[in-house]
């Protein structure tokens, strides 16, 4: 990592801290789809953003500049980074009073840098990346092929982490151009950035997806070895980012900000009492993660006492015809999640064939999808005792027993059995390990039958900390 990059400051802040960044290597031709992405969705946000960006090279900001001259029209401020190209200022572009360039030296390290903030009243977000260096690219060199660059870093819509980097360029700005400096922080104290809704979460990552795979589908890429790398990192980020967007939504919901996390240990260790295979685990861990993605369209659904989604009786639905639910047909368009939409699709099924959305009975529904819809429930009754008054024990067995009241006609019977052996462990105070998922391009989370779990870093800690 470059001494003095903007990622290397952001890196050594969070170094020592418990939200140490997580880093990944990107080819470039998923940053171009990131970033396309994250720019379309200031194309159609009326909030008018603050947005700085960093290009290396003067030529690549060239290749982008009638966009920009677009996503001009839509934004507060644009202010562009990169090693001056001889034209750079003389594209329309550069002259609109809204764009300011700022000509970085050759040996400064954020010309090295490829950066994407974007500040808005609505959702913050940024691509933050540097290229890899001869020496990391090893003994290959670097690659021939331009979409084949590897770069190292991250992207997040995490407010706190965004407003942080952009702190960090305003100020590296202000070595050039202290006036613009003045400029961005004068505009940065304006924008009042709220919570963003699940529902613009869920566009980002929508276009997001969308602009990974229609950009993979271009390429032209001259190895099946090359193919099969480029379509490992696609797939990773595609995953990284409905993960993203999962614990995005849990910080969002203030009272109940750790139920993804939660949900996801206890499916685990359940399917543990179950002695399930490790590849069905694997799969009951990610569909935890994603289980609160809107699985349903709000206007025709109604949220029940667990936190789920039900539907309403809007359109008849039966075993064979299931209704297409928008965030997991989002998961449907990669072959490897689609096991995942169907456990997430089918969480709020009933036992009896009385839920929705296809009235599957009994067996029908997936285990998985039975599994989630108990834990679910008992972790957000769980939650909602953790402030009654309550010791651990009363409040885990009034949760149990409410979930118990329901068997036979909402929940499996034999996993209420299996969940109350859980809780005997909880009240005799068993620790839940809480997973924090890595992103990384290995596939473990969707490995149909292998995998390895060295790729989840665990922390020991009491579920709800009541």
């Amino acid at each position: 990592m470059l001494k003095g990059s903007i990622l290397d400051q952001l890196e050594t802040a969070h170094r020592h801290q418990k939200t140490s960044l997580k880093l990944g290597v990107y080819y470039k031709n998923t940053l171009v789809s990131l970033c396309h992405a994250l720019e379309d969705h200031i194309l159609s946000d009326e909030s008018s953003p603050i947005v700085i960006t960093a290009f290396q090279q003067g030529k690549w900001y060239l290749e982008e500049a009638e966009r920009y001259a677009e996503m001009a029209k839509c934004s507060s401020h644009i202010a562009i980074m990169a090693a001056p190209d001889a034209v750079w200022t003389e594209h329309p572009t550069s002259k609109l009073p809204n764009v300011d360039l700022v000509p970085l030296n050759s040996s400064d390290p954020v010309a090295q840098e490829w950066h994407l903030i974007i500040l808005s009243p609505n959702y913050t977000a940024m691509v933050l990346c540097q290229e890899l260096s001869l020496e990391d690219y090893g003994a290959g060199g670097r690659p021939e092929s331009d979409v084949e660059r590897k770069f190292y870093g991250l992207w997040t819509f995490e407010p706190t982490l965004v407003k942080q980097t952009a702190d960090l360029a305003i100020k590296h700005i202000g070595n050039y151009n202290p006036q613009l400096e003045q400029k961005l922080l004068q505009a940065q104290k304006q924008i009042k950035t709220a919570v963003a809704t699940p529902e613009e979460y869920a566009t980002v990552v929508s276009r997001v997806v969308d602009y990974l795979q229609t950009g993979q589908e271009k390429l032209d890429i001259p190895t099946a070895l090359r193919h099969e790398a480029l379509d490992s990192n696609l797939i990773s980020n595609e995953i990284q980012a409905f993960l993203r967007m999962a614990q995005l939504m849990d910080r969002a919901d203030i009272n109940n900000p750790m139920a993804a996390t939660e949900v996801v240990s206890l499916a685990e260790t359940l399917a543990q009492i179950l002695e399930l295979p490790a590849w069905q685990i694997k799969r009951l861990r990610l569909a935890a993660w994603l289980h609160r993605i809107d699985p349903l369209q709000r206007s025709q659904s109604i949220l029940t006492p667990g936190g789920n989604i039900r539907y309403q009786e809007d359109a008849p639905s039966t075993p064979l015809t299931c209704p297409l639910i928008p965030g997991a047909q989002a998961l449907r368009k990669m072959p490897r999640l689609r096991a995942i939409a169907q456990i997430i699709t089918h969480q709020t099924e009933w036992w009896d064939g009385s839920g929705e959305p296809a009235r599957l009975t009994g067996d029908e529904i997936p285990l998985e999808s039975r599994i989630l819809a108990l834990v679910s429930d008992f972790q957000y009754r769980v939650n909602q005792k953790k402030n009654s008054g309550q010791n651990r024990e009363q409040v885990f067995t009034q949760a149990l027993e409410e979930c118990r009241e329901q068997q036979s006609y909402r929940f499996d019977p034999k996993l209420v059995d299996a969940l109350s052996l859980l809780v005997m462990g909880l009240q005799q105070g068993l620790e839940l390990p809480v997973n924090t998922p890595k992103f990384s391009s290995g596939m473990w989370l969707t490995d149909s039958k292998t995998g390895s779990d060295d790729q989840v870093s665990e922390q020991q800690i009491r579920i709800n900390k009541i």
